[in-house]
């Protein structure tokens, strides 16, 4: 059982670390809903299995998966793959899982809680009338297991949020979109300063850059930052890009770049801004659409020519290892196989083939893995 701290991380000595600090594992689910991933999720639970398969190769990896699915999921996965048994209503753990907090060098260590996690509560991106599935009741219980699992303290905390929403550079500075964040069907008895407030407090940060939206036709989220824009070390940021005007991406790209240019982080430092070009444009096809069986009412529903919302800005990034999204575009694969090589130098990067099959259900690598932290020395 997790223990349930008082207060808020702040108070705590507790933050956010960056991503490209050290992990003890990464976090992922086990896809199966039919109304979201096509034929029966033969298809996406592959790319599950190649991706949790890659991090594994630099860090430990934990995949959780429903009763039903524990046999197939085993199969699939590598004998050294940790495997649980954990119900959820769909596999996005960006989301659903806890967001790890570790206390800071400067914090006094009196107990053994060195890495705890926010339990944000999640509304399935929108609520009743606009998010993605119609029950998200086992959704919401994922993160206090993980906590649990870990005997890890756990922060509760009302404010709707999801961890693909967010980045920070481990340094004081968090950035996200008003498109998401802003959103009423989120926090709508929030105003802007509410919630700035509460990831001052809950991330540890004193920083907040608001892009105005994310990438074109992330309906999904409502414009979730890990598709837009990411911090790679302190002081850099990769953007999302394209150079067709005519192109939706193009007015949101330039519109960030702008805000981007002219905003300093926590430490004062101006940002160096990376552009990388999205693949495509990618649609859904009639035979993707026709694999999707979507009883009325249970989820949004996929539909035949819609624009999918690829971006190579949601990559993990492992103990030295970059584990990227590849749509089958060898220009724009190399592209960014390029980019993010030169953004870490001292890591492997890994381009999972076929991560459309991700992004035709919603979202990408970022948005089905967690990183637990390892605790600082």
């Amino acid at each position: 059982m997790s223990i349930e701290l008082k207060g808020t991380p702040a108070m705590g000595g507790y933050d956010m670390p960056a991503e490209w600090e050290p992990h003890t594992q990464c976090w992922m689910g086990w896809p199966e809903r039919q109304d979201n991933w096509r034929e029966d999720a033969v298809h996406g639970q592959r790319v599950f299995a190649d991706v949790a398969t890659a991090i594994s190769k630099f860090e430990p990896v934990t995949v959780c998966a429903s009763a039903s699915q524990y046999t197939k999921a085993r199969s699939m996965l590598p004998d050294h793959i940790r495997l649980l048994e954990m119900s959820m209503n769909d596999a996005w753990f960006r989301d659903i899982g806890p967001t790890f907090v570790i206390s800071s060098e400067s914090c006094p260590k009196t107990s053994d809680h060195h890495v705890a996690g926010i339990d944000w509560t999640f509304n399935c991106w929108g609520g009743y009338t606009e998010g993605c599935y119609s029950d998200w009741s086992l959704d919401g219980l994922v993160a206090r297991k993980i906590l649990e699992v870990e005997k890890a303290s756990r922060f509760p905390q009302s404010m709707v949020l999801e961890g693909g929403s967010i980045h920070v550079d481990g340094e004081g500075t968090c950035i996200t979109t008003e498109e998401c964040l802003l959103n009423p069907n989120r926090n709508p008895d929030m105003i802007k300063e509410d919630i700035e407030k509460n990831l001052m407090a809950y991330l540890g940060v004193s920083k907040i850059i608001w892009l105005p939206r994310g990438l074109s036709h992330d309906d999904d989220t409502n414009g979730h930052v890990d598709n837009m824009c990411c911090f790679v070390s302190p002081g850099k940021v990769l953007l999302a890009w394209t150079d067709d005007e005519s192109d939706p991406q193009y007015e949101r790209s330039v519109e960030a770049l702008a805000v981007l240019s002219n905003a300093t982080d926590a430490r004062g430092r101006k940002l160096d801004i990376i552009k990388l070009h999205v693949p495509g444009p990618l649609h859904m096809t009639d035979e993707e659409a026709k694999g999707i069986y979507c009883p009325l009412g249970t989820a949004k529903p996929r539909l035949i020519g819609t624009r999918l919302a690829a971006s190579y800005i949601n990559f993990y990034i492992a103990n030295g290892g970059i584990i990227a999204p590849a749509f089958g575009d060898d220009r724009r694969d190399k592209e960014a196989f390029d980019a993010l090589s030169s953004a870490f130098p001292n890591h492997q990067v890994i381009m999972i083939e076929n991560a459309r099959e991700l992004v035709l259900a919603g979202g990408n690598i970022h948005c089905i893995t967690q990183q637990q932290p390892a605790p600082r020395q």
